[in-house]
């Protein structure tokens, strides 16, 4: 077996892979959107809302559940039976995505013409239901890479699919699809497939070559059964609330009088603002794609303190980073959104979403903790209530108000998700958050704010900002001398 890395180098590996990946991803779409406009990005984002809805039921929950059982397995020092739970989780994988593609492919005209509203978009559903299994059975593969701590493996491969799916996308553009919308989603999702392709094949060899030695054959259906049904759940239905929600918003825009393009709002919304809104998490998808195995098995080791020091320092760094950089995109929302998209109406919606940053990051290390330590029907009672209220208020909101229901809805939604989750999460650990980290972190960075208000100058703003915040949270001791000389013993291996 490879050498492994500590969980502070794997995330950093992680999280310079990821933020490459994101940075790839917005720019493509900033390039997207200047090909196809703002209508073709929505309609764009419909597709991709049924395509992820279909991933998710074939994937079925699997790749955290791989991800789960691996590291487990590897907690309680027995290698040997994760040539079994691989196993069990490939033919479940195998069953699942073809049920869901053969679904899809069959009804593609269907979903087309009723939940999209474009029949151009058939061949595009159909080009993703031939690429399902291979996108399911690469989930399987990279959750075992993880849950092993195979970072390093797993992120050059991801970055090499990045690439293949970048380079054939953007010729298919070019060469075959031109402006068209329809051509312009059967690019993206053929690109995107080739790239999943590369990825499988070069997983499975890698799995291949390391020849484990299995141990005597174990039942591993009921572990994987209770395991994986619970993310199935949550997943399948989150994500199918969240398509009927995507397909819907468009639809109830409509009936509002101030919104001269119903679609050209909705892609601007999900298909410029949140990119940018969410690139940022980029950084920290590097910590809770690892903090998921790594509580696995500190819980199957027994590891109650190492359970309290990660759930203490991800918190925090979550609040931190979250307040940072919801500040810096508050400050430079419009020269962002002009600067990428040539669009102020992007702009004022990104300044109103990033009020919500520091939530939705902390919301993120979570989810993933509690997922970590074995929570997940928690997590789909959760999920599923809170999904269900947002298509509710939408409903209810989006003709009287327009997109400030469609924010009051998403902040409503949100802010009950991670209060109950938090709430669980401090539940099983018993951990405490004193209130006064998190007051004193976001009055700093309110008076930061409004200090570098009265800078004209962008780079000014950002620096005074960073300058005033970093010299507040000093002042009322949320940082300390001892969390710098912490980050320069991890740095140094110390």
């Amino acid at each position: 077996m490879p050498r492994k890395l500590p969980i502070f180098y794997s995330a950093l590996m992680l999280t310079g892979v990821n933020l490459l990946l994101r940075l790839a991803g917005t720019t493509f779409q900033v390039y997207l959107s200047s090909r196809i406009g703002a209508e073709g990005i929505g309609l764009l984002q419909l597709v991709m809302s049924v395509g992820s809805m279909a991933l998710v039921a074939g994937m079925a929950g699997i790749r955290t559940a791989t991800m789960y059982l691996t590291a487990e397995d590897l907690g309680r020092k027995k290698p040997g039976s994760v040539v079994w739970v691989l196993s069990g989780c490939v033919a479940y994988s195998v069953l699942c995505s073809s049920a869901v593609a053969a679904g899809i492919y069959v009804y593609a005209p269907v979903l087309a013409s009723r939940w999209i509203g474009s029949p151009d978009t058939v061949d595009s559903l159909r080009l993703f239901a031939a690429f399902l299994p291979v996108n399911c059975l690469a989930g399987v593969m990279a959750g075992y890479f993880t849950g092993a701590n195979r970072i390093g493996t797993l992120a050059a491969v991801e970055v090499a699919e990045q690439i293949c799916s970048m380079i054939c996308t953007v010729s298919l553009l070019t060469l075959w699809a031109g402006h068209d919308a329809g051509r312009s989603c059967q690019a993206v999702v053929l690109g995107s497939g080739l790239g999943t392709c590369l990825t499988l094949s070069c997983l499975v060899i890698l799995r291949l070559l390391e020849r484990n030695k299995a141990s005597r054959p174990l039942p591993v259906a009921r572990r994987l059964l209770q395991t994986v049904v619970p993310l199935a759940l949550a997943d399948d239905l989150r994500t199918g609330i969240t398509t009927l929600e995507n397909l819907m918003v468009p639809k109830r825009l409509a009936l509002y009088g101030g919104v001269l393009s119903p679609l050209a709002a909705f892609g601007t919304v999900c298909g410029m603002v949140f990119p940018i809104l969410m690139f940022p998490v980029a950084i920290l998808y590097g910590l809770t794609e690892l903090l998921i195995p790594e509580l696995a098995r500190c819980r199957a080791a027994g590891s109650g303190q190492r359970v309290s020091h990660l759930v203490q320092k991800s918190l925090r760094v979550a609040l931190l980073y979250g307040t940072v950089c919801g500040g810096l995109l508050f400050l430079n929302a419009d020269a962002l959104c002009r600067a990428l998209y040539k669009s102020d109406e992007a702009g004022t919606y990104l300044r109103w979403f990033s009020l919500l940053a520091v939530m939705l990051y902390c919301d993120t290390v979570t989810d993933a903790m509690i997922k970590g330590l074995g929570q997940q029907k928690h997590s789909v009672c959760y999920n599923i209530l809170t999904n269900t209220m947002d298509v509710a208020f939408l409903y209810i909101l989006l003709p009287r108000y327009g997109i400030r229901g469609y924010f009051a809805s998403f902040l409503v939604t949100h802010v009950i998700n991670f209060r109950l989750s938090i709430g669980r999460l401090l539940k099983i650990t018993g951990e405490r958050i004193p209130p006064r980290v998190p007051v004193l972190t976001l009055t700093a960075a309110v008076f930061a704010l409004w200090v570098s208000g009265f800078l004209s100058a962008p780079l000014l703003r950002t620096g005074a900002f960073l300058t005033v915040l970093t010299c507040l949270l000093f002042l009322l001791k949320i940082l300390s001398r001892e969390d710098l000389i912490w980050l320069k013993g991890l740095i140094c291996k110390k």
